[in-house]
């Protein structure tokens, strides 16, 4: 048992039930209990809660989303308050007897509640007359539990029989009902029946009247693993962690049991008594849970510090095949062995323990040596033998060790999911198909169709158009010349391209064509000459405007996450070899598809260690520019060039004077990169995603990040700082045009345009050139400045501002210099 730490609670409510939640984003915790009164927690705060008095009955639960939260109460009332104002919203819904438990759907737009009638009802907080009412229930309800995806609803009776509904469709269907797992209980028993469903939604988990806990299959609805051992009292309550690697349950014998979920074994104990709700922090390594005492308590560093890193990766595989294993774990401590990383396998309906129960167990008398790995990944390789012994994982984490595992035992690194560009996800029953600098595509979800709707900034130049979508299409690309929409197939329907051009000499010009069965897009772009399909067998489809089957290659790097087109050239980003963080690195290739020739190939893309891709695209002058998730924006300066290709930052969005010293919580959704601006939708707080009504569009310029441009807040940037920004960023600027005309013939105006850099570059250079020649030490950096002119004519400029400030000897140095430049260039 883990030394238990001394936690020193908080008295949130009176003796009697209580219940808890965070709201999605970690910041804040609310509780509930027997009293009149709702308390609002702002994590790691030492301040004194928020205490909303609301004048019902004995509080019995409560769900919250990022905006808003619900209380159920034994008066039958489930009251809706505001998350920003603390005050109380409307009435949500009412039932005519207690009400007993209430759930956010995962998209935060449904409630369901259950009570002691017979049927449970889902309320829409858009529309509170919009009611599903599921009564396929016999007796009264206990518990109300959302499918992490809001596929279904999980709904624990009083009988001690879990119903299991389908809110796929406008009328919710009774999936399953699964007897003999959980007991027949009172609505007001404080033991728990509740179902809590696994993070990657393939199964949920139970407690039985054996005092354990056992996982249900989704595919089966068949009791599977159990957790078993962990408690002499009945669960009271219990819940996964965020990302599924660990299980927390709470008993009447006063333990509070923490479990790996691969192994059901247990990690740690602790004792205390009394806990009736307990809750994992969203992000962090904490517990919170509340007892029948009115106590409140939140307890850090939940998980052992040397298994603490597993909460850090993504969301875990349900441990679903009971199958043999070679771990041995003692009930009286902790398991040994480290967990490893999912394989695709594992992503795709595999199981993490998905082991031959035939193969042999590891064991130090009967073994060859000829499978032995070094455990210098952390990825899971080291275990205990079938005689109970250990291996070298005694040592630190960050020692490298040499252990044994299974040959086939193989680690899979975290790869990166594919996303359409310019798409967003569905938030009630609409979502973004595209946003960009032409217009916007749109649909909506009309359960048995969808609707979509493509709408012009220029409608003097376009007409806007909708249609009825029984394809349902879920990507879209949108150009000045046409629309392009993709589907994913679905039962016996392949999937399926439409393009559809906005203008035409002939009397149609749209068409449809089918991908081969088994084959879907993830991703597809257009420019004003090719269609870019990218599949998840790794296959580049091209076609011309017209629907003709150009090109078919497979990409190196697999999956695809992402691809843009302009002109002639694609851009697409893929998963490729694995970083030293154990994630698989983005790589990125460029190709002009009418020359069929690669410019860049297998190439990395410049992110950081934690951050992750949002968005690709073209600027409008041709050049592959990447938007990640720590706000910047960076250009890929050279891409024509092979092996000299390199990313380079334009804007980072965290040094924007809008946001520094917190100014501002704000985020950006990227859309465009056009006339040397970053043009986005600004979103307010911890928005994720734009939404309806369509938000504005706003354009920030570009603003190189240099370590001499940190201000402090309330500060301004120095003279000097100032032009060296804007002396990089010309710069920068003027050599895309350079490569540019490298390339392609350049108009009269893009001439115009690359002298006019030269112009500003030279301007800037003599203004820090007189800045320094005020100061007599600063001689050799402002000879340096000289040296960095693009046009020699500027030198004879330089001279004369030497002389203005007294500065002869600068003047000859600069003379010399520019008498050495005429001789280089006879």
């Amino acid at each position: 048992m883990t030394a238990q730490p001394r936690i020193v609670p908080r008295y949130a409510h009176t003796t009697g039930p209580t219940s808890l939640t965070y709201t999605p984003d970690g910041k804040y915790l609310i509780t509930v209990g027997s009293n009149e009164l709702i308390r609002k927690f702002t994590v790691a705060s030492e301040d004194e809660p928020i205490t909303i008095d609301h004048a019902q009955d004995c509080k019995t639960g409560v769900t919250a989303s990022n905006d808003t939260f619900a209380v159920s109460s034994e008066d039958g009332t489930v009251s809706l308050f505001s998350m920003s104002t603390n005050t109380f919203t409307q009435f949500l819904v009412r039932t005519t007897l207690p009400a007993r438990d209430v759930a956010f759907s995962p998209d935060g737009n449904w409630v369901a509640v259950a009570s002691d009638e017979t049927t449970v009802k889902v309320v829409s907080l858009e529309d509170n007359r919009k009611i599903m009412s599921l009564r396929a229930q016999s007796n009264s309800t206990k518990h109300v539990s959302f499918h992490p995806f809001g596929n279904y609803l999980a709904v624990s009776g009083t009988d001690g029989t879990v119903y299991v509904y389908s809110l796929s469709s406008e009328e919710p269907t009774l999936v399953k009902k699964v007897d003999g797992v959980i007991r027949a209980l009172s609505g007001e028993s404080e033991v728990s029946s509740k179902v809590a469903w696994h993070p990657d939604g393939r199964a949920f988990l139970a407690p039985t009247a054996t005092r354990d806990l056992v996982l249900v299959d989704r595919t089966d609805w068949a009791p599977g693993r159990v957790f078993t051992g962990g408690h002499n009292g009945d669960i009271t309550d219990f819940a996964w962690s965020p990302n599924g690697a660990f299980l927390a349950s709470a008993g009447t014998d006063g333990k509070l049991v923490i479990w790996d979920s691969k192994t059901q074994t247990v990690v740690t104990k602790y004792d205390y008594k009394n806990i009736v709700a307990l809750a994992w922090h969203p992000r962090e390594n904490t517990l919170s849970f509340t007892t029948n005492q009115g106590q409140l308590y939140t307890l850090p560093t939940v998980v052992p510090q040397d298994q603490a890193w597993l909460l850090e990766l993504s969301t875990r595989t349900a441990p679903l095949k009971d199958v043999a294993t070679s771990v041995v774990e003692s009930r009286a401590g902790p398991p040994h062995q480290r967990k490893r990383s999912p394989t695709l396998h594992d992503i795709l309906g595999g199981s993490m323990d998905g082991e031959d129960p035939g193969e042999r167990e590891l064991d130090d008398e009967d073994d060859d040596g000829d499978d032995f790995v070094v455990d210098d990944d952390r990825a899971g390789y080291v275990e205990t033998n079938v005689n109970g012994k250990r291996g070298n994982t005694h040592l630190p984490p960050t020692n490298p060790t040499i252990t044994k595992r299974r040959a086939f035992d193989v680690w899979s690194p975290e790869t990166h999911s594919s996303f359409q560009p310019g798409s967003t996800p569905w938030r009630g029953k609409r979502r973004y198909l595209c946003l960009n600098l032409v217009g916007f595509i749109w649909t909506v979800d009309q359960d048995t169709h969808h609707t979509v709707t493509v709408e012009f900034y220029d409608r003097d130049a376009y007409r806007d158009f909708h249609f009825t979508d029984p394809f349902l299409y879920d990507q879209a690309s949108l150009t000045e010349h046409g629309t392009l929409l993709a589907c994913r197939s679905r039962d016996q329907n392949p999937a399926m391209l439409y393009y559809r051009p906005h203008e035409s000499w002939t009397t149609r010009a749209d068409w449809r064509t089918a991908l081969p069965p088994g084959e879907n897009p993830v991703c597809v772009a257009l420019s004003h000459a090719y269609i870019v399909a990218c599949t998840d067998t790794g296959y580049i489809r091209v076609y011309t405007l017209f629907g003709i089957a150009l090109r078919v290659y497979r990409q190196k790097h697999t999956p695809v996450v992402a691809c843009a087109s302009w002109r002639d050239y694609v851009f697409v980003v893929g998963n490729g070899p694995v970083g030293a963080n154990g994630r698989a690195q983005l790589t990125y290739s460029v190709e002009n598809v009418k020359r069929d020739e690669s410019f860049q190939s297998g190439d990395t893309v410049a992110l950081t260690a934690d951050a992750t891709l949002k968005s690709v695209l073209f600027s409008d002058g041709g050049d592959p520019c990447v938007y990640d998730s720590d706000g910047v924006l960076l250009v890929c300066l050279h891409w024509r060039q092979p092996g000299q290709a390199k990313w380079v930052p334009l804007l980072d969005t965290r040094r924007m004077e809008r946001l520094v010293g917190g100014k501002k919580e704000e985020s950006y959704w990227p859309v465009a990169v056009a006339q040397d601006k970053f043009h986005c939708i600004i979103l307010k707080g911890s928005e994720q995603h734009p939404y309806f009504p369509r938000p504005l569009l706003s354009e920030f310029d570009f603003q190189i990040p240099l370590s001499t441009a940190v201000v402090a807040p309330g500060a301004v940037a120095s003279k000097s700082d100032q032009l060296e920004e804007l002396f990089v960023r010309e710069s920068v600027l003027l050599t895309l045009q350079r490569d540019s005309a490298a390339y392609t013939t350049t108009t009269a105006s893009e001439e115009v345009e690359m002298t006019r850099r030269k112009n500003t570059i030279d301007k800037t250079l003599l203004q820090l050139l007189g800045m320094e020649c005020q100061d007599d030490d600063h001689g050799a950096k402002a000879l340096e400045i000289c040296g960095l002119f693009r046009q020699p004519r500027t030198l004879d400029m330089a001279i004369k501002v030497a002389i203005r400030f007294g500065r002869t000897l600068l003047a000859e140095k600069i003379a010399e210099l520019r008498d050495e430049m005429d001789l280089d260039a006879d």
